[in-house]
């Protein structure tokens, strides 16, 4: 039996196949936005000819497929989802518009604002208002409920958000707009914000809510086909889709929330983060990045933990759009191997964002691409063989990225050699301002962490990255042209459930939060109930509060023993754990000072069983080994070697100048560095780190 893993991404999608051994299968195709299938089928199909079976026979014997998708991320940004309506408490119409209420750059007088997530003309102001405390200080007008819902109607809504002010205190108000929506507009999907995110703060409630009901008709409709088109194709297992909280859910679960499909692809890649470094005996902070075609997403492992985060921004922080979920802490820039390079009225070279995509593509890729790509360079570089991408499957049009390259060559005033290694230069430091980004600024030394590499385009410049940032060590698995889908592998069935109870460290009220606490774990024992019917036996918690100081306005997630709930009266250990963690990012030691606990997570993993990380050594195969002549920036034209990687024998050192291809990515070893192949199947090196 089978397990298949998939990553559907903007330019690739990408499959991991293991078997009842645990070995692993990378299978790569480019994604057919059209008709997403088509990109799968053809990925599943590369797998399965590699394991010397049919597609069909492949599914019929694949027990259970994980399934991760850019799709809905996307459609939020490029702003493609259905005709949604918001409908909030009378008086307060403009939660999405002011959003968080500041601006990332507070002296820039004219920064730029994106539109709301739903427009103001389909913003509805609804008569009713409770309290904090959840009593009803105005009852809901169903008159005028009725009148709105019936213009909705009239107008063509295809979905509704439903944020009522403190609906978490008392969602009565909500449930019964919701009972109204089913027999006014039977059949229109809709979200209630009490439902989907009970937390305090108006604003990432509303837009988590808004997002969610937007995404209903496109995703829901996206899964029915896919699950159609996988059973017709002929598979009969288990259909789990990849979350943004790092984990993996029942296709019925997303179909009602499918806000928990945003980010779903890239949170997956530091599950696989996490077991490369174990099987190296790595014990570092971990930066996990995965460049793909369109963008270079960044994670981050502490202290062997995901970093989570309710700050997620699709687009610029603080003026587009929040997600307003717990979500895995994923950093992204438009920086992926088919970034567009483009050179701006002031004459300087720029890569990205805009991205040449899965089609036309990149100008190598046949496709009728005209404009140069990181992918480009990489070819006009000699980094990548025309004859040899994906293993040989995809022939590229060298001349193609020749001549798209001295379009910006001849702009600059340089030779197109000059040029495109400038241009993976640029590419390369925009990279590591993500990387300092999320690991500077949460208490991180990039000296003390190893990175583990993926995405297709990783291998083109990542070493240069780590060796300019000075980090410790970096890891190059053999799934790393699949990073994202690999981690699908290592996936558990998990989701969050969150509340909102005040409570402060100088009268803390032990009582309430026990209450609340209680709440969520009767919703976790309903949800492993239902997965014990299923067979799974094995299961894992983990408790979070967000909390501040007294007068500070915005919050840090603090992880507290499970057990702790027990009593919720260890007001020490709170007020310990929350100051650990205040230090770490601020270097100031505040314990005693009166501290805040406002919201509460518990997550809950059903334990699934997880591949090996190991990667057979090549049996009776002798070094595929040639020549050839690559660009690089110090040293200019050199005769490189270049190896093919599935002829690479355990425990091989490397030194640089070197190329070495895999099937799915192309890695480039400059002059002056060094590695080996682990026994782990691993392409390791070590840089020392800021203190070596």
């Amino acid at each position: 039996m089978y397990r298949i893993s998939v990553d559907t991404g903007g330019t690739f999608t990408d499959v991991v196949v293991t078997d009842e051994q645990g070995r692993l299968t990378v299978g790569k195709s480019l994604t057919t936005p059209e008709r997403s299938f088509t990109g799968l089928s053809n990925s599943i199909t590369n797998a399965a000819d590699q394991l010397g079976i049919t597609l069909s026979d492949l599914l019929a014997q694949t027990r259970v497929l994980v399934y991760g998708t850019t799709r809905a991320t996307n459609a939020i940004v490029e702003r493609k989802t259905a005709k949604t309506a918001l409908l909030v408490t009378e008086g307060f119409p403009d939660v999405l518009v002011f959003r968080k209420g500041g601006k990332l750059n507070a002296l820039e007088i004219n920064a730029k604002v994106e539109p709301p997530y739903i427009p103001r003309a389909l913003t509805f102001e609804i008569p009713e208002r409770m309290n904090a405390e959840g009593g009803v200080e105005t009852a809901l007008d169903e008159a005028a409920a009725r009148a709105t819902l019936e213009k909705l109607g009239r107008i063509g809504i295809e979905a509704v958000a439903v944020a009522f002010l403190w609906s978490i205190s008392n969602p009565a108000h909500e449930q019964r707009l919701g009972e109204l929506i089913e027999e006014i507009l039977p059949g229109v999907p809709y979200t209630l914000s009490s439902a989907l995110n009970p937390t305090i703060r108006e604003y990432p409630r509303s837009s988590a809510t808004a997002i969610d009901a937007s995404l209903k008709p496109l995703m829901q409709r996206h899964l029915r086909d896919l699950k159609a088109d996988l059973a017709e194709a002929g598979f009969g297992g288990e259909l789990l889709i990849s979350a943004s909280s790092g984990g993996v859910l029942h296709i019925d679960d997303v179909v009602q929330k499918p806000i928990y499909m945003a980010k779903s692809g890239p949170a997956m890649a530091p599950l696989a983060g996490i077991a490369y470094t174990k099987s190296e005996a790595m014990d570092d902070d971990v930066i996990i990045v995965d460049t793909g075609g369109t963008t270079f997403d960044v994670s981050l492992i502490r202290d062997g933990a995901i970093k989570y985060s309710r700050e997620t921004w699709l687009g610029t922080p603080m003026a587009s759009t929040m997600l307003g979920m717990a979500t895995v802490d994923i950093r992204s820039v438009g920086a992926g191997g088919g970034s567009i390079a483009w050179v701006d009225a002031g004459g300087m070279l720029r890569v990205g964002p805009q991205s040449a995509g899965s089609v036309p593509g990149p100008a190598c890729y046949g496709k009728g691409g005209t404009l140069p790509t990181v992918t480009d360079a990489a070819v006009v570089l000699g980094y990548i063989d025309p004859h040899r991408f994906l293993g040989g499957r995809m022939k590229l049009d060298k001349p193609a990225a020749e001549a798209a390259m001295q379009k910006v060559a001849t702009q600059l005033g340089k030779s197109i050699w000059d040029t495109a290694a400038a241009i993976l230069q640029i590419s390369s430091e925009i990279m590591i301002k993500a990387i300092e980004d999320i690991t500077t600024n949460d208490g991180v030394s990039p000296g003390d962490s190893t990175i583990v590499a993926g995405g297709g385009a990783a291998g083109l410049n990542l070493l240069s990255i780590a060796r300019s940032m000075k980090v410790k060590n970096v890891i190059i698995p053999k799934t790393a042209g699949a990073i994202s889908a690999a981690g699908g592998q290592f996936s558990d069935i998990a989701t969050d459930f969150s509340t909102s109870c005040y409570a402060a460290s100088n009268a803390f009220d032990s009582a309430g939060v026990k209450e609340a606490l209680n709440d969520l774990l009767a919703k976790s024992s309903e949800f492993e109930t239902a997965l014990r019917a299923k067979g799974v036996d094995t299961f894992r918690h983990q408790l979070f509060v967000e909390a501040r100081y007294a007068r500070q306005q915005w919050e840090l997630e603090v992880e507290l023993p499970v057990d702790w709930a027990q009593g919720c009266d260890d007001i020490d250990l709170l007020e310990t754990k929350f100051a650990e963690q205040y230090e770490r990012l601020y270097h100031v030691n505040r314990k005693g000072t009166v501290m805040e606990a406002i919201n509460w997570r518990l997550r809950v993993a059903a334990v699934l069983p997880s591949p090996q990380v190991t990667w057979p050594a090549p049996e009776g195969q002798v070094l595929d080994s040639r020549e050839n002549e690559a660009f690089f920036r110090e040293g200019g034209h050199t005769k490189t070697p270049v190896i093919n990687g599935t002829t690479i024998p355990l425990g091989y050192k490397i030194a640089g100048p070197m190329i070495i291809e895999e099937p799915t990515t192309t890695i480039v070893v400059e002059p002056g560095m060094t590695g080996h192949l682990s026994a782990q199947g691993n392409y390791v090196f070590e840089f020392g780190g800021s203190h070596g």
